[in-house]
C-alpha cells in the first residue's frame, strides 16, 4: 500500500478498520424478488420497521467486502486517487449505518431511511469515479500488462454488488411513497411496457447525441405495445439507453461527413413465454473482429476517454455518449442480475447487432455463488 493510501486510511479511526474487517467476512443474505414483491406490496409501519432492521445487518457486510476489495486491488488500482475517493464513500457509508442505533420503532425506522437515502445519493458517482481510476490505471501500465483478468473480476463483482445495494435501498426508500404509480410495488413494477421503456430510453439517447453533435439519426421501434411482464424499470431503462446511446454514436461518426441521410437504427420487442428479447441493431460500421474479444472489458473503448483531459475528480457526473469504458459490461451485469444476458454481434463494414434478453418471470436474483461462476467462466 502507498504512502498516500496509507495516510488516507490513519484517517479513519483503527476500531473502525478493525470493524470493517470483522463485518466484510460475514455472509450475505440473499433476496428474491418475488419476496420483496410480496412484502412490500403491504407497507405497513411494521413492515418498513422490519426491513430497515434487515438492512441495518445487511448493508454494512456488503458494503464492508467492497471497501475491503478496494484496498488490495492489482496494479496499483488502490492507490489510484480515484478508487482511494469510492473507498473512503464505501468506508464514510459503512461508518455511518454502524454508528446509526438498532431500529425499534417508526421514528428510528424514519430516520435509518433518510440516512440510507443520502448514501445512495453519496455513491451516485461511483462508475464514473472507478472508470477515471481505471483511465489512470491504463496510462500507467497499458499495453505492458496484456492479461488484466483480476481487474475485470473484481470489477465484474463490485459493480454486480452496486446493483445489489442500490437495489435493496432504493426498493426501502421507494416504499415510503404515499402515492404509488399503478401496480408499482416499490422500484418494481410488475406490468412494465418494454415498449414504452424501449421509447422513453431511445429518446434520452437521442438528447445526448443531439447535445453532443448536433443532429441525431431517428430510432424506430417495434413490437406489441400491449405486452408487459414484472422487472425494475430503471435497469431495462439503463440497459436500452447504454445500448441505443452506442448505436446512435456509431452512426452519426459514420455519416456525419457524408451526403447521404444516416439510417435509423431499429430495435425490436420480442416477447416471448420465458424471455423478452431486444434487438438493437444500427448500420454503424460495426467493430472489427480483433475488437470483439475487448468490448466487454474495462480497459477498452472505441471512443475517446472523456477523463483523459480533465482529471478533477468532481468532473465525473456529467453523461456522456461514449468513452468510459464500461456501458457494455455494466448492461450486461444488469441483465444477468436476473438471469438475462447480452450479445453483440458485429458485422464490419456494416453495423452491430444487440441482442438483450430478460427474463419474463425474474422470481429472484441470481445466487451469488452462481453469479460468480457465470463471471468466472467468461474470464476463462
Amino acid at each position: 500500500m502507498s504512502m498516500a493510501a496509507k495516510k488516507a486510511l490513519a484517517s479513519f479511526p483503527k476500531v473502525l478498520l478493525d470493524e470493517v474487517e470483522k463485518w466484510g467476512g460475514r455472509k450475505q443474505t440473499g433476496v428474491s424478488l418475488r419476496y420483496m414483491t410480496k412484502f412490500g406490496s403491504q407497507p405497513t409501519s411494521r413492515n418498513l420497521v422490519f426491513s430497515a432492521q434487515f438492512l441495518h445487518k445487511e448493508l454494512p457486510i456488503r458494503i464492508a467486502r467492497r471497501t475491503l476489495e478496494l484496498q488490495s486491488l492489482p496494479f496499483g488500482l488502490s492507490q489510484k486517487p480515484a478508487v482511494l475517493k469510492v473507498r473512503d464513500w464505501y468506508l464514510e457509508s459503512f461508518h455511518d449505518i454502524r454508528s446509526f442505533p438498532e431500529v425499534k420503532d417508526t421514528n428510528d425506522e424514519l430516520g435509518f431511511t433518510n440516512m440510507i437515502k443520502m448514501i445512495k445519493v453519496r455513491h451516485n458517482n461511483v462508475v464514473p469515479m472507478m472508470a477515471l481510476g481505471v483511465q489512470q490505471l491504463k496510462n500507467d501500465i497499458y499495453p505492458k500488462a496484456r492479461k488484466l483478468d483480476e481487474i475485470h473480476q473484481f470489477l465484474d463483482r463490485f459493480y454486480m454488488s452496486r446493483i445489489g445495494i442500490r437495489m435493496l435501498i432504493g426498493q426501502h426508500v421507494a416504499l415510503h411513497d404515499h402515492n404509488p404509480q399503478p401496480d408499482c410495488v416499490g422500484c418494481i413494477h410488475t406490468k412494465v411496457s418494454p415498449m414504452d421503456v424501449a421509447r422513453n430510453a431511445s429518446e434520452d439517447a437521442r438528447a445526448i447525441c443531439l447535445r453532443e453533435y448536433g443532429s441525431a439519426p431517428d430510432v424506430n421501434i417495434y413490437g406489441d405495445q400491449c405486452f408487459t411482464f414484472p422487472y425494475v424499470p430503471t435497469h431495462l431503462h439503463q440497459m436500452v439507453f447504454e445500448l441505443v446511446k452506442n448505436s446512435l454514436r456509431a452512426v452519426q461518426e459514420r455519416f456525419m461527413d457524408s451526403d447521404d441521410i444516416a439510417p435509423p437504427v431499429r430495435i425490436i420487442v420480442a416477447d416471448g413465454l420465458e424471455d423478452v428479447t431486444i434487438k438493437i441493431s444500427d448500420e454503424g460500421g460495426g467493430i472489427p473482429r480483433s475488437g470483439l474479444p475487448k468490448i466487454f472489458t474495462y480497459l477498452y473503448s472505441t471512443a475517446r476517454n472523456p477523463l483523459d483531459e480533465n482529471l478533477d475528480l468532481a468532473s465525473a457526473d456529467r453523461v456522456t455518449m461514449a468513452g468510459y469504458g464500461c456501458g457494455l459490461p455494466i448492461s450486461r451485469l444488469y441483465a444477468r442480475y436476473f438471469g438475462g444476458d447480452l450479445q453483440i454481434i458485429s458485422m464490419e463494414g456494416y453495423g452491430e447487432f444487440n441482442i438483450l434478453s430478460v427474463r419474463v418471470n425474474p422470481t429472484s436474483f441470481l445466487p451469488a455463488d452462481k453469479i460468480q461462476k457465470l463471471l468466472d467462466s467468461f474470464l476463462e
